[in-house]
């Protein structure tokens, strides 16, 4: 699994018109399913979500993470982080979980998330999303597990 993470002072997610998910001072991660990923990738991945130290300290340094500052953790799918994009102008998505498997995988790490942490919000899976953020850097990580 794939999660490009962003440091955010808030970030919202519409679907035809409707706010589905938004939270404050936090993360936003587009999460990517691929093939071959399970329940431990996902398991993996909540943890680096809610530990990785992106956060300024009373010294300004990343040492804080997500539960240290009381954030929000918005989790957005989006498939196109599986693409290949190695050769030619048009992306590859045969390292893409298969719908059913992306939508089940996500489902469980949103659960995950859930029990986890208080502040997680989401979006809809395969659902045309329109996200909107304030970036806080910009601070922007590719995690994978």
């Amino acid at each position: 699994m794939k999660a490009l993470i962003q440091r955010v002072r808030r970030a919202s997610v519409e679907v035809e018109g409707r706010e589905v998910g938004a939270i404050g001072q936090g993360l936003l991660a587009l999460v990517g399913v691929e093939k071959g990923d399970d329940e431990a990738a996902a398991d993996r991945l909540v943890h680096k979500l809610l530990h990785y130290r992106v956060f300024g300290d009373a010294e300004g340094r990343m040492n804080l993470d997500l539960q240290q500052v009381d954030g929000g953790l918005l989790l957005v799918s989006q498939f196109t982080l599986a693409a290949d994009t190695r050769k030619g102008l048009r992306p590859g998505f045969s390292s893409a979980a298969p719908p059913a498997e992306g939508e089940r995988l996500f489902h469980y790490l949103l659960d995950r998330a859930h029990a986890s942490w208080p502040k997680v919000a989401s979006g809809e899976f395969a659902a045309n999303m329109q996200v909107s953020l304030v970036n806080d850097g910009p601070v922007t990580f590719l995690l994978e597990s």
